[in-house]
């Protein structure tokens, strides 16, 4: 980690025919990288995303450079747990501004603006990304790839949670499979398969100065106890008896960071379950905790679930994400995202917020009426980090011209209705995969 400068890399984010030197890209030999490899990586992403076919990606980053990064940072996320603790106070008083970002869905250009926006990472200012880097939009890898980059370059500054398009399911419906495979030809397999690997590495939480909860989806159940006992006459053995349906309750953070987080499409039982409610659950504007019948997956949570968990934990602020204008359109109750956010929940403790970064979403859209919602990111400050400042901000224009990579006329706007037998099987096959 090259840690001592403040150095910003500055890609511009205006269109140019004239590639960026140095190309191809190389993974440095002793694996650190710099604030001039940042430069260069964004500013060749941006040159081929707007002049160069997606099967000519490999002349910009060929698959040992992508192996070289990926592995890196892979290693990096292994070795973090499932609650990640962001600490920006520092020691001398001052503390680190934290930037925390939403679903940004391979739209690369809108996340290049975001980074200089929000100012950079740096010694002294954190980000923490929330999950949702692939799927809908056409640069998903190159999203995903920049992030890892700074993630190594910056491993104690950024902080990249998973969210539910972080998995098999997701990106076999929603194109980041089909871009990967078009982009990579022949080793596409390959760098779908280091994806797939990296995504299990990915922390699914952070609390950030012991004041903020961050996940992708939001809150999720306890686990429920089964009662057991021994079988007469078979020394040893157990058999289930009694086991009670309980009502649901809110799980604990202790929990949370028992939870097996390394699996892709967790089948929604045992010790699964508190990932998939991590990655898929949302609040709801009635009180209490109840399965979530439209998506099939996670659950439901309203206000009271909300003040119940910040008061547990001294926490003032839930930021999640997962829902974007779409999603939020069929929710009664809720207001939308149209500004890149929306406060959920008000409680005596605190508050529960919704936060989208992916502005004109999605990329691809059936019909002419587009939402043409903007994206937002929000900076925390000290010394409290409870205060959320939103900055709102509009798609890059015009985008560069791109092919879709899944059938978006045909599949589902919103992560509804999902084919769980099909999700299953994917799991399963990745699981008997190299």
């Amino acid at each position: 980690m090259d840690s001592s400068t403040d150095e910003s890399p500055s890609p511009s984010i205006l269109p140019t025919t004239d590639p960026p030197p140095d190309l191809p890209l190389t993974w440095p030999k002793d694996g650190a990288l710099t604030a001039d490899f940042l430069r260069r990586l964004t500013s060749a992403f941006d040159w081929s995303s707007r002049n160069l076919p997606a099967s000519e990606f490999p002349s910009v980053l060929p698959f040992p450079a992508f192996n070289g990064l990926v592995l890196a940072a892979s290693n990096l996320l292994h070795r973090e747990p499932n609650c990640v603790a962001v600490d920006p106070c520092g020691t001398d008083g001052g503390g680190s501004e934290v930037v925390v970002v939403g679903d940004v869905h391979g739209q690369l250009h809108d996340v290049i603006f975001l980074l200089g926006d929000a100012g950079f990472p740096s010694e002294r200012r954190f980000f923490v990304f929330n999950g949702d880097y692939v799927d809908r939009g056409a640069w998903g890898l190159e999203t995903f790839v920049l992030l890892l980059a700074w993630k190594i370059y910056l491993p104690n500054r950024v902080f990249l949670l998973r969210g539910n398009h972080e998995s098999k399911y997701c990106t076999s419906v929603y194109g980041f499979e089909q871009e990967v495979l078009a982009k990579y030809g022949d080793q596409g397999k390959s760098v779908y398969r280091k994806c797939l690997r990296c995504f299990e590495e990915l922390p699914l939480a952070s609390i950030i100065a012991g004041s903020v909860f961050t996940a992708h989806g939001g809150l999720f159940r306890t686990m429920p106890v089964v009662s057991s006992k021994r079988s007469k006459g078979k020394k040893g053995r157990k058999v289930i008896v009694n086991a009670d349906i309980k009502p649901l309750a809110l799980g604990s953070l202790e929990e949370l960071s028992k939870a097996r987080r390394m699996v892709l499409d967790p089948p929604w039982e045992g010790s699964n379950l508190i990932p998939g409610d991590v990655l898929w659950s949302d609040p709801s504007a009635s009180p209490g905790l109840s399965p979530n019948e439209e998506r099939g997956i996670g659950l439901l949570f309203g206000p009271d679930c909300t003040a119940e968990f910040l008061k547990k934990y001294h926490l003032k602020l839930i930021i999640r994400s997962h829902e974007g204008p779409d999603a939020r359109e069929k929710r009664p109750g809720l207001t939308g995202v149209q500004e890149g956010y929306s406060v959920d929940h008000v409680v005596e403790p605190g508050k529960l917020i919704t936060l989208f970064s992916a502005p004109d979403y999605p990329q691809f859209q059936a019909t002419e009426d587009r939402y043409k919602n903007k994206g937002a990111y929000i900076v925390l400050h000290p010394p409290d980090y409870a205060t959320p400042i939103f900055h709102s901000f509009e798609a890059i224009a015009p985008r560069p011209k791109a092919n879709a990579y899944y059938d978006y006329e045909n599949v589902i706007d919103s992560d509804e209705e999902l084919d769980l037998a099909s999700m299953s099987t994917n799991s399963s096959a990745l699981g008997s995969s190299s």
